[in-house]
């Protein structure tokens, strides 16, 4: 496990004196820009791909004990939710293998795409900024960005010249599962020497729910004598972890950095009552950048991790099933020299990484994936228009060992032979805005995207508990292919801001799972004979699955997102703002018409945030609508409203700010259910809970 206890304690101590010395000197805050979605940097307002950031308060004020959870309810963005200490964000209704999670502009590399019950070892105690592209972004950062992309970002390679100590430190403590956390950072510097040095670690208990874990018309089609309630069973977590990095800097011209990071983490799954994962992520990250060179380049980007991930699956305290990952990843870009109004960037992306799975739940063979990539992006500037154009050609390889236990219908291995497939995926896009005025602005994009399939969807066959079916890839697969147009109207104010936007996807192939009308026995038997005395249950004991293939179908997700912030009340020190969102995805199979399975329903919310010197509260509210459009064997969910609101006070010192804050979640304590997890039916939000906690920056 990370040494939480002496790295915190030192951090701590190190915070407290360099209060007390008050002799701290800040770096200078330059003006922030969006790099992920665009390599020549741009202000949030200028980008034509719609774009959320979270940083500073609003980040604080969000921060949820997973990435999904911190980012759900911007619009567009849900989660996973496969119990509080698991969530994957969601885009648009595209999920898993489409969205890519990175830290700090590279992959995280994880188990989290392969299976709903893996969490991403990325704690938002320790993020210093979220940057979320929504629609394509496969041009930069590859096919499996094809819905979007979540950027973590950490600091923990210092880019800039520090001179002096600075750093943050945070303690909360929460009554709806019993929280106890603290995070703590450090930074120092003499101008070429910049160190950065965080640790953090989290408690938790079970998650109080308003009432029973499993929904009405769950227990209405399945009665059991005894229904959990009030507590949702298995929920508990705890977690440890923390980063040292070090950055040479060289003034405007760049920085050379390196960085080792842990991530540990024991959390239930929920799903199995007596089932908790054990989790482990070791990182090691090398970046770097020149700037200012002359020449046709005129600045480099370089990075670089490797990782070496592993989780095991323990049930009744016995390891079951042990996942592992290794792999390395490179990324380079280059920026080019402008000619004329005409400015650019070009790159290429290397990634390699192993990965097992032993022991009962391993539905998946042993794989090796490679992947190279060259992609180009371009701007051209024309008075109040603004057109960029991209493209990038990806070429995978995953190879599969084969082998694993025999086949009861065949009596072969379940995963057949060694075998290898070889992908070529091209995308392509072109984008512009145009300025009607210096502050109001209209965006389109046009979008081609190629997405090799993963390596689960390719070569799974066997029995996935977490989904409670015996999953089926399909090793022919081809590549997935999509077209999409976004639509996007943005203004900003002194007194508002907002944007509107609507977007529309059509797939050729998607890949997704479908129930085939088959059964399976966990062994893999086909249509296994069910025993009379206990129904559900084979002739041996074991469970009856649903099988679940996978296959490419015709689909189409379309749908809006809008956001506006507006200055209600302002005088006498004090101010009032309104915000207001609302988001809607209607995504279908195109062959059947049938509606695909856990699309968010239409959810609208708002909010008020006061100020008044020292003092800070907000109220927000969210409505999302009952979800009716399912899927084959999937269940509707409620309409339910949500009521949050949060009170700090900050304290500014002579060198030091300090606030404490008070946040209150589901005041109303009512059962939410959300319709994007796997687990909607056994699982709800967490009821009525407070958190309170301390937050010091210097």
């Amino acid at each position: 496990m990370f040494p939480r206890k002496p790295i915190i304690g030192a951090l701590s101590f190190a915070f407290a004196s360099a209060v007390q010395a008050q002799t701290v000197t800040k770096p200078q805050q330059l003006e922030t820009v969006v790099i992920t979605a665009n390599p020549l940097g741009s202000d949030l307002f200028d980008m034509v791909p719609p774009v959320s950031v979270l940083t500073g308060r609003d980040l604080d004020l969000r921060r949820g004990s997973t990435i999904g959870e911190t980012l759900d309810g911007i619009p567009g963005v849900s989660t996973s939710y496969f119990g509080p200490n698991v969530g994957r964000p969601i885009i648009r209704g595209l999920d898993a293998d489409r969205i890519r999670v990175m830290s700090n502009g590279l992959g995280v590399l994880d188990a989290s795409g392969l299976s709903q019950d893996h969490g991403v070892p990325v704690d938002p105690l320790i993020v210093e900024r979220l940057e979320v592209v929504r629609g394509a972004a496969a041009l930069l950062y590859g096919g499996n960005a094809v819905g979007g992309l979540v950027n973590a970002i950490d600091n923990r390679i210092p880019s800039e010249a520090r001179q002096g100590v600075s750093g943050r430190f945070e303690a909360r403590a929460g009554s709806g599962d019993g929280e106890r956390s603290g995070a703590a950072l450090l930074e120092a510097g003499n101008g070429l020497l910049a160190l950065h040095a965080d640790g953090y670690w989290r408690k938790s208990a079970d998650l109080k729910i308003p009432d029973f874990a499993r929904s009405a018309r769950l227990r209405a089609l399945d009665p059991q004598p005894e229904e959990p309630r009030d507590r949702l069973p298995n929920s508990s977590n705890h977690g440890d972890g923390g980063a040292l990095g070090a950055s040479l800097t060289f003034g405007e011209r760049g920085f050379a950095g390196l960085s080792y990071a842990a991530y540990n983490q024991n959390y239930g799954t929920v799903a199995e009552p007596d089932v908790r994962i054990q989790m482990r992520n070791a990182r090691w990250d090398l970046a770097g950048e020149l700037r200012q060179i002359d020449g046709f380049i005129t600045g480099v980007r370089f990075k670089a991790g490797y990782t070496d991930y592993e989780h095991q699956e323990i049930a009744g305290g016995v390891p079951e099933t042990q996942f592992i990952n290794k792999g390395r990843e490179m990324r380079v870009e280059a920026t080019h020299r402008p000619f004329g109004p005409l400015v650019g960037a070009f790159g290429v992306q290397l990634a390699d990484f192993d990965f097992s799975a032993l022991g009962e739940e391993a539905f998946v063979p042993k794989t090796g994936n490679k992947s190279a990539a060259f992609f180009v992006f371009e701007e051209l500037t024309l008075g109040a228009l603004k057109l960029n154009v991209g493209g990038r050609i990806e070429r995978a390889r995953v190879e599969s060992d084969g082998g694993g236990p025999d086949d009861p219908n065949t009596g072969l291995p379940r995963f057949g032979a060694a075998q290898e497939r070889r992908f070529s995926a091209k995308s392509l896009t072109f984008g512009g805005q145009y300025s009607l005025t210096p502050d109001i602005a209209l965006s389109a994009s046009l979008s081609h995207t190629q997405r090799a399939p993963s390596y689960y969807e390719l070569f799974a066959n066997g029995n996935h508990a977490a989904t409670g079916l015996y999953e089926v890839g399909d090793p022919n697969l081809s590549l997935e292919k999509a077209n999409g147009i976004d639509l996007q109207l943005k203004v900003r104010s002194e007194a508002f801001s907002g944007s509107v936007g609507a977007y529309y996807n059509r797939f050729r192939n998607y890949v997704a799972l479908f129930n085939s009308g088959n059964t399976r026995s966990p062994e893999g038997e086909l249509n296994p004979a069910e025993d009379p005395a206990n129904p559900g249950l084979t002739l041996d004991g074991g469970d009856i699955l649903p099988e679940s293939v996978v296959r490419p179908v015709r689909a189409e997700f379309y749908g809006f997102e809008a956001q506006g912030k507006l200055r209600l009340l302002e005088g006498s020190g004090s101010r009032i703002d309104g915000n207001l969102r609302a988001d809607y995805v209607h995504a279908k199979d195109s062959d059947t018409g049938q509606p695909l399975p856990r699309i968010s329903p239409l959810r609208v919310g708002g909010g008020l945030n006061w100020t008044s010197g020292p003092w800070e509260a907000r109220l927000d509210v969210t409505h999302a609508m009952r979800q009716k459009r399912t899927a084959d064997n999937e269940l509707p969910t409620d309409a339910y409203t949500l009521v949050g609101a949060a009170v700090s006070y900050r304290l500014k010192l002579q060198s030091a700010t300090l606030e404490a804050f008070v946040k209150a979640a589901n005041l109303l304590d009512r059962e939410a259910r959300l319709h994007t997890s796997y687990l909607k039916d056994i699982a709800p939000l967490g009821g009525r809970s407070l958190v309170a906690g301390i937050r010091a920056s210097f």
